[in-house]
């Protein structure tokens, strides 16, 4: 695919469903490619993924209409890199608690002048040769920082005010976690409730795009209907 077809949908106003990938296989990729998900996220923090299987996984979904995303281990910019490279369109990464953390982790996503991404593109074009790709993956790439922490959450208004932010990813179990309570899916439990009505607000100010890991359709359904 050779554009990215979920900024234009989260553009709109429209909500967007994504699917998660824990398993290193194409064929698992290419099944869910085929399931009606706006996009699909290949895990290598958590998922029994690695780069190669993302590969492979990238490969399998590359002739269906859903877009390719990954969840990196950690905001490093040697594996955000090689990502994007090998065909990402948007980027997860976890444990964003400061505004230093976020903009090192736009930087690592944006070529210059507006990061420090080093060129190679290398299932996007060519490898070497400049093409297109380069001309408008600042604008195609989707950066997304979790915020699933205490400390993120005191920092919101500054890590939300990061120039080239795309949205957030919200990681209810480590948020859980940090604030004393059972890390799970799917909370009712209603300041945590109130957490994500203050998560939905301020992206909504700033336009930008609030997503949030479900363990089940019910819930997500629910969660769109929050925003």
């Amino acid at each position: 695919m050779a554009v990215n077809t979920l900024k234009p949908r989260l553009k709109a106003g429209k909500a967007a469903v994504n699917g998660w990938l824990a398993i290193p296989s194409g064929f698992s990729a290419e099944v869910m490619a085929q399931c009606g998900f706006d996009s699909v996220t290949v895990d290598m923090q958590h998922g029994v993924q690695d780069y190669q299987s993302m590969i492979q996984c990238f490969q399998a979904m590359d002739r269906h209409p859903v877009t390719r995303m990954v969840r990196v281990p950690w905001n490093e910019p040697g594996i955000i890199g090689k990502s994007l490279d090998g065909g990402a369109w948007g980027v997860i990464s976890p444990m964003i608690n400061t505004k230093e953390q976020a903009e090192a982790f736009v930087a690592a996503c944006r070529y210059p002048p507006h990061g420090t991404r080093s060129n190679g593109p290398i299932r996007h074009a060519t490898y070497g040769v400049a093409s297109s790709y380069q001309k408008t993956a600042n604008d195609e790439i989707l950066v997304i920082p979790m915020i699933e922490t205490n400390q993120a959450l005191d920092n919101l208004d500054a890590i939300l005010d990061v120039p080239g932010i795309d949205g957030i990813y919200v990681g209810p179990s480590d948020l859980a976690f940090s604030l004393g309570k059972t890390p799970q899916l799917d909370h009712e439990d209603p300041e945590i409730l109130a957490i994500y009505e203050r998560l939905v607000s301020e992206c909504g100010k700033r336009g930008i795009y609030p997503g949030i890991h479900c363990g089940s359709a019910s819930y997500a359904a629910r969660m769109i209907q929050m925003g």
